[in-house]
C-alpha cells in the first residue's frame, strides 16, 4: 500500500481545534502541491514536443530519418519520466512506499488480464469498422484473420518506420509519459475522476504542434489547419480520457499502450462510408452494437478486481471515486 503524506490524524486534530488556521494552513498546502502539479505536467508536455524539434530538418515528418531523430528523442523523454516523477514528489512533499515504476503501471500484479481485457474492449468498441472490413473483403472474416496472421506481412510492417511509429513507439512513449507519469501527480490534487478528465487536455493540447508542420509545408490554408488541428484535439481528448480511466482502473500502462496501438491502426470509424454502404443496414447496425457492448462491459473489465490493488489510487484523497 502507498502511504499518501496529506494528513495525520494529529493533524487532523488540530484542524477541529483550531479551524480557522489549520483549515489555511491545509488550504496552501493543497494549493502548492496542485501548481507543482500541474507544472510538473506542463514541463514534460513541453519535453516530449520539444524533443521533436531539436533535429532541424527540411523533411516531411514521415521520412524515414525524421522518424528515426524523433523516435530516439520520445523514446529519451519517457526514459526521464520517471525522474520527474521523483522531483515531484519531492516537490509536492509526496511519499510513497511503492516504486516509481509501480506508480506509472509497470508492474507484474495483473499483468496478463491487464493486456487482454482492455484491448478486448477497445476491439468491442471497433465492432462496426471490423464488420465493415470484414464485409468489403472478398474472404469476408476468414480473410480478414489471415491478414492479420500473415507471418510475411508482419515482416514488412516492422521494417516499415512509420508503421513502427504509429504502432510501437508512439504508443508507448505517449502512454508512459502522459498516463504513467502525468496521472499520479494529478490524482493527489484533482481526485481520480477528474483527473480522467484533466489529464487528456494535455495530451491533447500537444498535438497542437503538428499546425506548426502544416504551415511549412503549405499545402492546405490556415483555416483547414486549425479545423484538422481542433478535431484532432477532440479525438485525442476523448482518447486520453478512455486510456486515463483504464490506467486508473487497473494499474497498468500495458492496456492504454495497446489499446493505443490497436486505434492507430484503425483510425476514425468511418461512419459516412458506413452509410453509403450498399449493406449498410447491417454495417450501422454493428457500429451500434460495438458502441452499446462498450459501454455495458466499460466497467465489468476494467474492475479492478481482476487487476489487484492500484498503486496510483493510493494517492487518491477520499472518495477514490473511478478508483
Amino acid at each position: 500500500m502507498l502511504n499518501l503524506k496529506l494528513s495525520s490524524p494529529q493533524t487532523l486534530h488540530s484542524v477541529t481545534m483550531e479551524p480557522e488556521h489549520g483549515l489555511t494552513s491545509q488550504d496552501e498546502r493543497a494549493h502548492m502541491r496542485c501548481r507543482v502539479s500541474v507544472l510538473s505536467c506542463l514541463l514534460l508536455a513541453c519535453l516530449y514536443v520539444g524533443s521533436l524539434y531539436v533535429w532541424r530538418s527540411s523533411l516531411p515528418r514521415d521520412h524515414p530519418s525524421v522518424i528515426k531523430r524523433r523516435c530516439a528523442s520520445v523514446l529519451l523523454v519517457s526514459a526521464v519520466s520517471p525522474a520527474v516523477l521523483k522531483a515531484w514528489m519531492h516537490w509536492a512533499d509526496v511519499s510513497v512506499d511503492a516504486p516509481v515504476w509501480e506508480l506509472m503501471g509497470v508492474r507484474v500484479e495483473g499483468f496478463l488480464p491487464a493486456a487482454t481485457l482492455p484491448l478486448l474492449l477497445t476491439m468491442v468498441f471497433y465492432l462496426g469498422p471490423l464488420v465493415h472490413s470484414a464485409i468489403d473483403n472478398p474472404d469476408g472474416f476468414r480473410g480478414e484473420l489471415q491478414s492479420v496472421l500473415d507471418v510475411q506481412s508482419w515482416k514488412r510492417c516492422v521494417r516499415d518506420a512509420v508503421w513502427l511509429r504509429n504502432q510501437l513507439v508512439a504508443p508507448l512513449t505517449e502512454e508512459l509519459v502522459f498516463r504513467g507519469a502525468m496521472l499520479p501527480m494529478l490524482v493527489p490534487c484533482t481526485g481520480p475522476t477528474a483527473a480522467v478528465f484533466t489529464a487528456p487536455l494535455f495530451f491533447g493540447v500537444a498535438h497542437f504542434h503538428h499546425i506548426i508542420e502544416q504551415r511549412r509545408l503549405g499545402k492546405d490554408s490556415l483555416s483547414i489547419i486549425l479545423l484538422v488541428a481542433g478535431v484532432q484535439f477532440l479525438y485525442t481528448t476523448v482518447f486520453g480520457a478512455f486510456t486515463a480511466f483504464v490506467f486508473l482502473r487497473t494499474g497498468h500502462v500495458v492496456g492504454p499502450v495497446l489499446c493505443h496501438s490497436f486505434c492507430n491502426s484503425q483510425g476514425l470509424p468511418d461512419i459516412s462510408s458506413a452509410l453509403k454502404h450498399p449493406q449498410h443496414p447491417a454495417v450501422l447496425l454493428s457500429y451500434l452494437m460495438g458502441v452499446l457492448l462498450f459501454l455495458l462491459l466499460l466497467f465489468p473489465l476494467t474492475d479492478p478486481f481482476f487487476y489487484g490493488a492500484v498503486p496510483v489510487c493510493s494517492l487518491a484523497p477520499p472518495p477514490e471515486s473511478v478508483c
